[in-house]
């Protein structure tokens, strides 16, 4: 079920943008495995499992440098753990295996693409405002109920496709709380992430158990991938992963929704011409003064 060698490679590398961004753990890692012939239902429960793992060597990491918001990640944990426990039996409850492979492609393609537009909409969102939200030296006034709704679509996400725990999340608090560094956000998402993936872990593991075969290489992989790339966060710049991050969760999203390749590759193009000029086009046109995360420092 899977090369063993390929699916450490791909731990390894999943493991550093989860380490760097706290984004991208199973929007990269479940589409990977299925794409390498693991099945939807025994990727999930196996990405899940592994990611319990991975996550804690990251959170660990940023926990010593003092950058989590306990608070602020303590309302998420409320919202996300029930509904993340919830997933499996929801999946098991669509009806026969076939089914439920059938059900979970469509649903991570969707929930890939989802992400993909809260990268693009946030981006869109703070250069119509013109101007940068400078990160405060103080944290901002936890939102409770905002952030329990947030924690509460991410526990969902997550405890049905594996994917939402760094990806949905993380934008999501980025739009609520603009002015929180991005250490304290990466630190933030990776501390709340451990109770939601070791819920949604296990009720995936009472329902479909897991491959010690696929298992073992993502957590050998995964867990000094995403040491490595906590360590790299302080100098990497965020764009550097974000948006090619945003490119590949569209072209995986549309791959697993079963789009031609066609079609795929020139969605492809599209995000590298037309995006791009796009991109330029709206900055002129809302004005210079505005700067995209390439602009800032690094979380």
């Amino acid at each position: 079920m899977g090369d063993p060698v390929a699916l450490t490679l791909v731990a390894f590398g999943v493991g550093i943008v989860i380490g760097l961004t706290g984004m991208g753990g199973g929007a990269l890692m479940t589409p990977a495995l299925i794409f390498l012939g693991v099945p939807p239902t025994a990727a999930v429960a196996n990405d899940l499992v592994a990611a319990a793992a991975n996550k804690t060597v990251g959170a660990v990491v940023h926990w010593r440098t003092g950058s989590p918001n306990l608070r602020l990640a303590g309302w998420l944990v409320l919202g996300s753990v029930p509904l993340a426990f919830a997933g499996a039996f929801i999946v098991r409850a669509v009806g026969s295996t076939e089914e439920q492979q059938v059900f979970l492609r469509a649903a991570i393609g969707i929930t890939l693409l989802l992400t993909a537009a809260m990268y693009a909409l946030r981006f869109y969102l703070r250069m119509v405002r013109g101007t940068v939200e400078a990160p405060s030296a103080q944290d901002p006034p936890v939102r409770a109920l905002p952030t329990f709704l947030v924690g509460g679509l991410g526990g969902l996400l997550v405890g049905i496709t594996s994917v939402g725990s760094g990806s949905v999340i993380m934008v999501c608090l980025l739009l609520i709380y603009p002015t929180l560094a991005a250490r304290r956000l990466v630190g933030t998402d990776l501390v709340q992430a451990i109770p939601l993936v070791f819920a949604a872990s296990v009720s995936h593991v009472i329902v479909s158990g897991v491959d010690w075969e696929v298992l073992v290489p993502l957590v050998l992989g995964g867990a000094p991938g995403t040491y490595l790339g906590a360590r790299l966060s302080a100098v990497v710049p965020q764009s550097v992963t974000r948006r090619g991050i945003a490119t590949v969760l569209t072209l995986t999203g549309l791959a697993m929704l079963h789009v031609p390749p066609a079609w795929v590759g020139v969605t492809g193009i599209a995000l590298l011409v037309v995006g791009s000029l796009s991109w330029r086009l709206l900055r002129r046109v809302h004005g210079t003064s505005y700067r995209t995360d390439a602009d800032l420092p690094g979380p």
